[in-house]
């Protein structure tokens, strides 16, 4: 574990954002880059993981059950890590076999994990009672990392991203929200007047509220979720919002990927623009990494 201790610990990079209609608002805007800690275990991922990592090292099986689709972060992520630590990997994949697998299922692939193909009706069930019986008759002993790393396991590595973050200078700190494990984290490991703002990347993210409960969010603290910028739902996307990511890059030199990070992005931007945030605002954006996932569109799509 000393080498993913070593990762958390590394200081990542803080870019200043240049935009003119930003100055001119008197708005400061920067980003945490997660996306440089590690070219493999990308953004939030490895913190998500950490305590997982820890538990299955620490225990005699060395096993790590977990899920995703073809394109999950979470579940490259995991087998890149599992395979340093030497631990057994299996990963469940949400559909059908694919007669060629995604960038992403081949690297897990590579990596050494056992991947098991199962249909979307039985992927609804994962959190079941029944299901995860089945694993443990099947499996033995393991440690179970349930999708994105939702729990309160996830949500304790999340907070080790406040560390990186010098708390007095800003004045909001902004993130994406997919299982709202990141976004809890980063709640709970505020203090002072921070306000921490998540835009959603699912549509009708109804139970967010739910998902704060169970992740053991403080609701005490200074937090906002937007569901206004998810350009359609999960991994979905517009021409505005390509051409946003691209505009983006040729200002910032800083690659984003449109299922997370992008359309957080866009939405400050767009909230700027609309006079969301007061005179003197400094806002922290975190870059989540993700960015394996572009490899899903068409050459060309991106100018990065």
């Amino acid at each position: 574990m000393k080498y993913f201790q070593e990762l958390l610990s590394a200081r990542p990079a803080i870019d200043q954002l240049y935009n003119d209609a930003y100055l001119s608002k008197g708005i400061n805007v920067s980003m945490l880059r997660l996306d440089k800690i590690h070219p493999e275990i990308s953004g939030n991922k490895i913190f998500k993981l950490y305590y997982f990592l820890k538990e299955a090292m620490e225990s005699s099986h060395k096993t790590i059950i977990t899920f995703g689709g073809a394109w999950s972060n979470h579940l490259s992520a995991t087998a890149y890590a599992c395979h340093i630590l030497g631990i057994k990997c299996i990963g469940f994949a949400r559909g059908e076999e694919p007669k060629a697998y995604s960038h992403t299922l081949r690297f897990c692939k590579e990596q050494g994990m056992h991947l098991r193909f199962i249909s979307r009706e039985m992927y609804k069930k994962i959190n079941s009672k029944n299901f995860i019986e089945g694993l443990k008759s099947e499996f033995g002993g393991h440690t179970l990392v349930p999708e994105g790393g939702f729990s309160v396991s996830g949500v304790k590595g999340a907070e080790k991203i406040m560390g990186f973050i010098e708390k007095e200078n800003y004045t909001h700190v902004c993130c994406p929200v997919g299982t709202a494990t990141t976004f809890t984290g980063l709640v709970n490991g505020i203090n002072g007047n921070i306000q921490v703002i998540g835009f959603s990347v699912l549509k009708n993210l109804g139970d967010i509220t739910e998902r704060l409960n169970t992740l053991k969010a403080d609701l005490k603290k200074n937090f906002v979720f937007n569901g206004d910028y998810h350009f359609g739902g999960y991994a979905k996307k517009t021409n505005e919002l390509i051409a946003f990511m691209n505009r983006f890059y040729e200002d910032n030199k800083i690659p984003l990927d449109f299922v997370y990070t992008g359309k957080m992005m866009f939405g400050i931007d767009d909230l700027i623009n609309n006079n969301y945030f007061a005179r003197n605002t400094n806002i922290l954006c975190i870059h989540t990494g993700g960015l394996q996932g572009n490899q899903s569109l068409p050459a060309g799509t991106l100018n990065f």
